[in-house]
């Protein structure tokens, strides 16, 4: 099915300016969100018609794309993703087999996701609105400076791997790089352990975070923050 032009889905002529075209589109959410017509299809979609029209309306550059080529100078910019290629997936599979990105050195972890499920009112859906949080979250312990070590000592090299985290071993004509089982791939060991962090270097504290929820989301969308992750190592 085509597409309805989006001037046509919000009710406005060409030339409308953006308070207008907030009021519009105010006016079509309130009147099709799926909470106030559960279980009606028709209302659903007029939603989302109208979500994505004003999306592209309230963008100057997409707004102006969309002037001059319609639908069809959008595509491609309405989402989008993309992977690192076959050689990220070989090294995240076969990294501990085959020594991947590179070969030696400890492993390094990039900080878990933080996820957060937030309850809005009708009225924040479909205007927008900005809400502080509270997320448990691991943050580098203080004891020990994030090392794990007791204070006054340190972490020392492991002796199984000098260092590297990695172990080379001799399988017929094969040698396979596995991660030391030793020191599981950090190149270091704890001799006395920081009471705090029991070793682990991390400890969870809850974190107050501002999320600025945009006008128009839907039950399911997601709202991501970039940086605002648990510490790696």
């Amino acid at each position: 099915m085509a597409k309805r032009d989006y001037y046509e889905v919000l009710g406005v002529d060409r030339d409308v300016d953006a308070d207008a075209l907030k009021k519009a589109y105010r006016r079509l959410a309130m009147k099709n969100h799926p909470d106030r017509n559960p279980g009606d299809a028709e209302a659903e979609e007029r939603f989302k018609e109208g979500k994505e029209a004003y999306e592209v309306l309230s963008d100057p550059n997409k707004r102006a794309t969309y002037d001059q080529l319609g639908h069809a100078g959008l595509e491609g910019s309405m989402g989008g993703g993309g992977g690192g290629g076959f050689r990220d997936i070989f090294d995240e599979v076969f990294g501990d087999i085959f020594g991947g990105r590179g070969g030696g050195g400890p492993r390094v972890y990039r900080g878990a996701d933080l996820r957060y499920e937030l309850e809005l009112s009708l009225e924040e859906a479909v205007f927008g609105t900005t809400a502080s949080i509270d997320v448990p979250s691991r943050v580098r312990c203080e004891t020990c400076s994030g090392s794990g070590a007791k204070p006054g000592t340190s972490p020392e090299t492991c002796s199984t791997c000098e260092g590297a985290g990695q172990v080379r071993v001799q399988q017929g004509f094969f040698s396979l790089q596995q991660t030391c089982p030793t020191c599981r791939g950090n190149g270091t060991v704890i001799r006395e352990v920081c009471g705090e962090c029991r070793g682990a270097g991390r400890v969870v504290h809850n974190r107050t975070l501002s999320v600025k929820v945009p006008a128009g989301v839907d039950i399911g969308d997601r709202v991501r923050h970039v940086g605002r992750t648990d510490i790696g190592n």
